[in-house]
């Protein structure tokens, strides 16, 4: 599966991504609401998962690369979450600090939104984001996204409160 936005390429993660992944996931900045970076058996246990979801769903996160370099420099995709009681597409995003504040979050979100709508039997697209996260809170927005509820994740040993965005089939096609 590969995705194209003005910029970037959507596409499956492979073992060849795995340093281009560590860049992103043992980066303390990035991690901040992860609670911090991740082993090297973390970030492939991560890849592994993103493996198995493509195989079981048709999907997950995916490689974001740039168009320009043909560099990853993030990853955006859709997975299935039931953090807030009941399971739903989400569509997750997680770049680089280097490459922030350029639009590419929103940019890779809002294509990989427009392909869970075009694609699978959704009513609509979520993004659970921890409370203190407020530039995901932001792309959320941006995609049109409203808060719908609240909930709490435990992971890593810290609890962590999350806020649950969500834009409807219908909103989207208002919004795109």
């Amino acid at each position: 599966m590969t995705l194209e936005t003005p910029r970037l390429r959507l596409r499956e993660l492979t073992e060849a991504d795995l340093p281009a992944l560590r860049a992103i996931l043992q980066n303390p900045q990035a991690m901040v609401a992860y609670e911090g970076p991740m082993s090297d058996a973390e970030v492939h246990g991560w890849l592994e998962r993103q493996q198995q979801r493509y195989a079981a769903d048709g999907f997950g996160l995916w490689a974001a690369v740039s168009r320009e370099t043909d560099e990853m420099i993030g990853q955006c995709g859709l997975t299935l979450q039931s953090g807030s009681g009941e399971e739903v597409v989400e569509v997750g995003y997680l770049f680089r600090p280097d490459v922030w504040h350029r639009g590419y979050a929103t940019e890779a979100a809002s294509g990989a939104v427009a392909h869970a709508f075009a694609t699978l039997d959704t009513a609509a697209v979520h993004a659970q984001i921890r409370d203190i996260n407020l530039a995901s809170m932001n792309v959320a927005i941006r995609l049109g996204m409203t808060v719908r509820g609240r909930f709490v994740k435990h992971y890593r040993g810290v609890t962590m409160p999350h806020l649950d965005f969500a834009v409807t089939r219908e909103a989207w096609a208002a919004h795109s």
